[in-house]
């Protein structure tokens, strides 16, 4: 079974800050994959949007490593879960722009998608600050 923990910020203000995510695939406990990038700052940019760049970026990694087997994805935001698994309704043009683009990519996958607390996705939380610190480093200096 694969477990997948994801997580966003928008730091230092949301909205309008830098938005970044970090993700990490445990198999059977045993960490294979990790990601994590900065997916853009200032308008436009959320909380919510780094939660489904996160999880859009997990389910594409998913795909392109053919994964067939069990998978239960993780996060803390209770909005992206409820609405990934249509306990809430999708309104806003974020919402209506990744649901239905990740459910397409997550199509005829055997996937759990469960909310956690904050406490249970500190790794997560740790990958997207590291994307938000890198980000800003390259800001300064120009390199990673």
């Amino acid at each position: 079974m694969i477990t997948i923990h994801f997580d966003g910020l928008c730091y230092p203000k949301n909205p309008g800050g830098v938005a970044a995510y970090g993700y990490l695939a445990h198999r059977d406990g045993k960490l294979i994959h990790q990601g994590f990038r900065a997916v853009g700052e200032g308008k436009g940019m959320t909380n919510n949007v780094a939660e489904y760049e996160g999880l859009m970026a997990a389910a594409q990694w998913i795909v392109d490593e053919e994964i067939t087997e069990k998978i239960v994805i993780k996060g803390d935001s209770e909005l992206v879960i409820k609405q990934m698994n249509g306990q809430y309704r999708v309104n806003s043009a974020t919402s209506k722009k990744y649901v239905p683009e990740i459910k397409l990519l997550l199509q005829g996958k055997d996937v759990s998608l469960v909310w956690v607390p904050r406490e249970e996705n500190e790794e997560a939380d740790k990958l997207s600050r590291v994307a938000y610190e890198r980000y800003k480093q390259y800001k300064k200096n120009g390199k990673l």
